[in-house]
């Protein structure tokens, strides 16, 4: 074990079963909070020491029945791959060997009165799956359903777009062609939610098989999504398909049974009981259901007088095929050319990713992979029903599509791209038009340039509201300074920009009165789902991811739009004329950092109280794509989780960068010492040389 000078963890093994270890307990000693946390929310008892906050995904994750599904992968897995299985049995006995340790020196434990368990071999796909379930945004089907309901089956395209809970990212490649070195370059960003400690962490693997470099995802082996073995490098982005199924499901009890109407009938469901506890509360008892779909994940009203009742079932692929495509993790460490990476991706299945991959020898690779299911395209928009056959799965889709590398540029955003056969929804092209503009020309790129595309401000999604507002005349002196000054604006969300907030005030009075507004009122009550899913349905919410179409589109003409961004910049003007003395005043004073954190606050290494988390630059459709709620909130949750850049042709010329830092105890010096670089867009130096090394058992 070795460290740089900034914790990074470097470990070298005699082979790849012992570096498994290695890393195993590596992970247990920097991350053994995260990893415990981690644990139990893969297996629904989270809420027993975090508490009632907690209970809502706990119910979840034994409904939707995530570690009997990675129980099931692991079985098969072991059936069909032995040696894949025994290398992933490695990782656990390392992280049971570590936990202890790692536990004693996590203040967290103490606070919760929380002793350290221990890991079963499926437990790292338990915790893949609970990071990834809600990946696919699901949930949006049930906002697409509440739409035809209530507004007409036409409006519902006017709400498509990234939406709230949809984890998204920037990646791209530029050729040799066009690199100072020769080489090609692999950078970008993934976007999820911003959590502390941080989702990915950096990691350097070497045994006589490989020497590997890359993000690591805690409690699980390997490097999935992002890596450079020295001979080829791969990144992906979220290819916004849609690979889970919501079925509207008729029940009924039968003889102390529950049954499920299919295709063919009644026929018997699987059913039991479980208890969810909480600390401070009562316990739960919740029934758990599988139909012949998947497991109910929301019952609708009460039963009838026939006894029958509606409830949603999801369909998730390990769920049907018992297979996560972990035997793609060793076979990528040990990868050489893109064609290695291309391999041990075919058999990939959660999440589906579109991915970046160059080696050496020229080789180029942009492909998705993952596994859709074969159906109906009405699958993809909405809840369809079980006991009607022309739904049912029919395979998968197989090859995944690839595309070719052209004018040495290549780009994945979360648009609509390669995947686009397989999705209902995707991101607005701002972010992916706008890193190709940056790297087009004739500059001759270098891996330490790359922080400026990776921190460009620019947003283009103001286009409208400015438009509509360039059309307004008769405003009041204040409104028409406001006006004036944003046409004049740059566009750009600079943290320190007094104009960006500005906009983002004006932004969200327009979200606050297009929801306030009687042609969308009937969208204003969320049906009786489950805590977790109402973020899918909040109407501020899915108008502030939706705002450009709704400002442009004809299809609702009973809003007045004009009028509308009238009355929106004489209350921001107003507003802005009577701000008191410590409101923000600049964009980053508003726009905040604001990481999910198990336990808030100074006890998990948080801001602490009266500590406020930094300002940020960038906006939802940037390129530095820190995503706040116009009009619900300012702060941001979601952003980059980490940035790298792959020199592919020289590793040692390669940069990277969390939020937070290595470390996941608080108190140790690695444990926030990223924060800074992260907040400035700087990246920190991928170090490979062995001999520029110290030697440690700790985290220095």
């Amino acid at each position: 074990m070795y460290r740089d000078s900034w914790g990074i963890p470097h470990i070298r093994a005699a082979d790849p079963r012992e570096l498994a270890y290695a890393q195993g307990r590596n992970a247990a000693f920097d991350r053994a909070w995260q990893l415990e946390t981690e644990r139990h929310r893969a297996a629904g008892t989270a809420a027993a020491f975090l508490g009632e906050a907690a209970r809502g995904w706990d119910v979840f994750a034994r409904r939707v029945r995530l570690d009997d599904t990675a129980r099931r992968c692991f079985r098969r897995l072991a059936e069909q791959d032995e040696e894949t299985a025994g290398w992933l049995s490695s990782y656990v006995d390392g992280v049971n060997a570590g936990l202890a340790e790692g536990a004693a020196r996590a203040p967290e434990f103490a606070a919760v009165r929380l002793a350290p368990g221990r890991w079963a071999p499926w437990t790292p796909l338990a915790v893949w799956l609970s990071t990834h379930i809600l990946f696919a945004g699901f949930p949006a089907k049930l906002w697409r359903r509440l739409v035809a309901e209530r507004l007409g089956p036409d409006t519902v395209e006017l709400f498509a777009t990234d939406g709230p809970g949809t984890a998204g990212s920037n990646g791209w490649l530029v050729t040799g062609e066009r690199t100072a070195g020769g080489g090609a370059l692999l950078a970008g960003d993934p976007h999820r939610f911003i959590e502390n400690p941080g989702v990915y962490q950096q990691i350097h693997l070497a045994c006589p098989e490989y020497d590997v470099v890359g993000f690591a995802v805690p409690g699980v082996p390997g490097l999935p999504h992002f890596g450079h073995t020295g001979g080829v490098a791969w990144a992906i982005t979220n290819a916004m398909a849609d690979y889970q199924d919501l079925y509207r499901e008729r029940l009924r009890r039968r003889a102390g049974r529950v049954e499920a109407l299919g295709p063919d009938g009644w026929r018997p469901a699987a059913a039991h009981t479980e208890t969810v506890e909480a600390a401070g509360a009562g316990p739960v008892r919740v029934e758990v259901v599988e139909t012949a779909r998947g497991p109910v994940i929301a019952d609708g009203p009460e039963p009838g007088a026939d006894g029958e009742w509606e409830a949603l079932s999801l369909r998730y692929p390990p769920r049907v095929y018992g297979e996560l495509g972990f035997s793609a993790l060793p076979a990528l460490l040990a990868a050489r050319r893109v064609a290695d990476v291309d391999a041990a991706l075919d058999g990939w299945v959660e999440p589906v990713n579109v991915v970046l991959a160059a080696d050496t020898g020229g080789g180029l690779l942009h492909r998705v992979a993952g596994t859709v299911p074969v159906r109906d395209r009405a699958n993809l928009r909405d809840a369809v029903p079980a006991w009607e056959s022309a739904y049912e799965w029919r395979g998968r889709h197989a090859p995944m599509p690839a595309v070719p590398v052209a004018g040495g540029l290549a780009v994945m955003a979360n648009e609509r791209g390669p995947a686009g056969p397989f999705g209902a929804e995707f991101a607005p092209p701002h972010r992916a038009e706008r890193i190709r503009a940056l790297l087009a020309g004739g500059r001759r790129w270098r891996a330490g340039d790359m922080a400026a595309v990776h921190t460009d401000t620019f947003t283009a999604a103001a286009g409208p509201l400015l438009d509509l507002l360039a059309g307004l005349d008769g405003l009041g002196p204040a409104a028409a300074g406001l006006r004036d000054r944003l046409l004049g604006w740059d566009r750009r969300m600079a943290a320190g920009s007094a104009d960006a907030l500005a906009y983002a005030r004006l932004r969200s009075a327009v979200v606050r009165a297009l929801a306030a507004h009687p042609a969308l009122a009937p969208l204003a009550a969320p049906p009786p789902y489950p805590e977790l899913l109402l973020p899918w349905l909040d109407l501020r919410t899915r108008i502030a991811y939706a705002l450009g179409t709704l400002l442009t589109t004809d299809r609702l003409p009973e809003i007045d739009r004009p009028a509308l961004v009238r009355a929106a910049a004489e209350e921001t003007a107003a507003r802005l004329a009577a701000a008191a003395p410590g409101e923000p005043a600049t964009w980053g004073e508003a726009h905040r950092l604001a990481p999910w954190q198990a336990l808030p606050g100074a006890a998990n290494g948080g801001a602490g109280a009266g500590e406020p988390w930094p300002g940020l630059a960038g906006d939802q459709d940037c390129v530095l794509a820190t995503a706040a709620v116009p009009g619900v909130t300012d702060h941001c949750a979601r952003g980059p989780a980490a940035r790298y850049v792959w020199d592919v042709a020289r590793r040692e010329e390669s940069r990277w960068v969390v939020p937070f830092g290595a470390s996941g105890v608080p108190g140790s010096p690695h444990h926030r010492d990223q924060l800074g670089p992260w907040l400035r867009g700087e990246l920190v130096p991928v170090l490979t040389d062995w001999q520029a090394l110290k030697e440690s058992h700790g985290d220095r």
